[in-house]
């Protein structure tokens, strides 16, 4: 299939059809930098006339992996996010994600299908510094939000994905005039499949969006049913709590469960309980122990630092054991963090 451009679609403010569309991302191919290359590839697979298109997943959990997409179903899920959240028509976006994965590129088909104006700027920290305008909505990472607190007044609506949020940067979005929502997600359901509210007002599940709905497992983590975007009982490994078919809170992702002397920690919980006391990036992780069978530990990233504040939260299966230090944590493809290389590389003999 051959998608159809919305009439009203303008690219960097200029109103471009199909034609014009290929020209400019013939441009880009040609002479472009490396991220607008990307822009120039996406558009030139997207309005080819095959019916899927190759995607990459993160490397979050494992090596980045190929994964086929069918057109119909992006067009799909960009118009649930148009729906969910009122975007139409000449809606003003910015794009500051690269196009060389699934963030990046359903933004940039939000705005063809959906008739958006949407700027492009070459990916970077702070995106929104160089703005001149107040953008309607701006998808961002965790990092990049952190980064622009400064400027994130000038987007009305920013939604965040691609990694956790630590609850001191939810706090640093109170009052900042900008709503703010978190994404959950993943390639092979092209981009978000819930959202929960930050701000104004701030919520702890996070709610279906369109017609798709959510089940649990044996293992009590979530199943993923999105008819129009082609998923049926799609299982993942994320531990929640099922308020009810629509809505859910996360616990935790099984395959990051330590068992500690027979008791179950979760990673994650136990993150949140510490972010407020720790500036630099950090995680959890289980280390095998001759006792406990599993040991908690704490890696951080940067110098050495006395962490006694931020065990006082926690309940005393959650403390670690032992509290690891190392200069800069590997990263994914998408910056986030890759704890599988950081751990290699921490205790690399």
């Amino acid at each position: 299939m051959i998608p159809k451009i919305h009439p009203t679609f303008k690219l960097n403010g200029r109103h471009l059809n199909h034609q014009g569309v290929m020209i400019v991302a013939y441009s880009y191919v040609k002479e472009g930098t490396e991220w607008e290359k990307e822009v120039g590839d996406f558009l030139l697979n997207w309005l080819d006339d095959f019916d899927v298109m190759t995607v990459f997943t993160s490397g979050s959990t494992g090596s980045p992996r190929q994964y086929k997409l069918n057109k119909q179903h992006m067009i799909n899920s960009a118009i649930m996010t148009g729906e969910h959240f009122d975007l139409g028509p000449g809606t003003e976006a910015l794009c500051c994600l690269p196009l060389s994965y699934i963030a990046g590129k359903m933004m940039m088909v939000r705005a063809l299908m959906l008739g958006w104006e949407i700027d492009l700027v070459k990916p970077n920290s702070n995106p929104l510094k160089k703005a001149e305008k107040r953008y309607d909505f701006t998808a961002m990472t965790p990092m990049q939000v952190k980064k622009s607190l400064k400027n994130i007044h000038k987007t009305k609506m920013v939604l965040i994905g691609g990694a956790a949020i630590r609850s001191q940067l939810i706090d640093d979005l109170q009052h900042k005039h900008t709503k703010a929502f978190h994404s959950y997600g993943m390639t092979e359901t092209a981009s978000h499949v819930a959202i929960k509210q930050l701000y104004p007002k701030f919520e702890n599940e996070y709610t279906a969006v369109g017609d798709i709905n959510f089940s649990q497992d044996n293992r009590d983590c979530l199943v993923i049913n999105a008819p129009s975007l082609g998923t049926n009982n799609l299982i993942t490994n994320d531990i929640v709590e099922l308020i009810d078919e629509h809505k859910f809170k996360i616990l935790g992702r099984i395959d990051d469960v330590i068992n500690t002397g027979g008791i179950k920690i979760h990673p994650d919980m136990v993150e949140q309980k510490m972010a407020a006391h720790i500036a630099q990036r950090f995680f959890i992780t289980g280390m095998n122990d001759e006792d406990l069978g599993e040991k908690v530990i704490l890696i951080v990233e940067g110098k050495e630092s006395d962490l006694q504040q931020a065990f006082t939260a926690l309940d005393k299966y959650e403390i670690p054991k032992e509290v690891y230090f190392i200069n800069s944590f590997e990263e994914t493809h998408t910056k986030k963090v890759d704890k599988r290389s950081t751990l290699e590389r921490l205790f690399r003999k």
